[in-house]
């Protein structure tokens, strides 16, 4: 992998992660300025920044696919880490689920894509800290 396509990845998981916890925090722990408004004034933007950024981490995760994991298969290397393998196992649920997330309109069905996102999301997010710090196996 580049060093430009490294640096994709880390952008593109700081504003895409970054958004969606500042979003979590806003709609689920900060509570409203004004006692009759319904969502905190800042909720809002940081919905549309997690909305507008999260394509880029979908680019990256094709980046990391071509250039990292595919890469690795190819060669017949094995997988040195096993922070990788899980973050490759929870891309797909946290892509879907959150694009599922914004068209499914039955309440049932968006508590249910909310939950996978939200544990999958989180999941993501240590799994890419433990990644980037952990150290290689042989």
């Amino acid at each position: 992998m580049s060093r430009w396509e490294a640096w994709c990845v880390h952008l593109a998981n700081l504003l895409v992660g970054g958004s969606g916890l500042i979003y979590a925090w806003l709609r689920y722990l900060a509570a409203p300025a004004d006692p009759l408004a319904l969502v905190h004034p800042w909720q809002p933007a940081a919905q549309h920044a997690h909305l507008l950024t999260a394509p880029l981490l979908v680019f990256a995760v094709g980046l990391l696919w071509r250039g990292h994991v595919w890469l690795g298969f190819r060669l017949g290397t094995p997988a040195r880490r096993r922070s990788g393998t899980a973050l490759l196992a929870l891309a797909a649920p946290m892509i879907a689920s959150g694009y599922l997330l914004q068209v499914a309109v039955e309440p049932d069905w968006r508590r249910g894509w909310l939950a996978i996102h939200l544990v999958a999301s989180g999941l993501w997010i240590a799994g890419t800290i433990a990644h980037q710090l952990g150290p290689r196996r042989g």
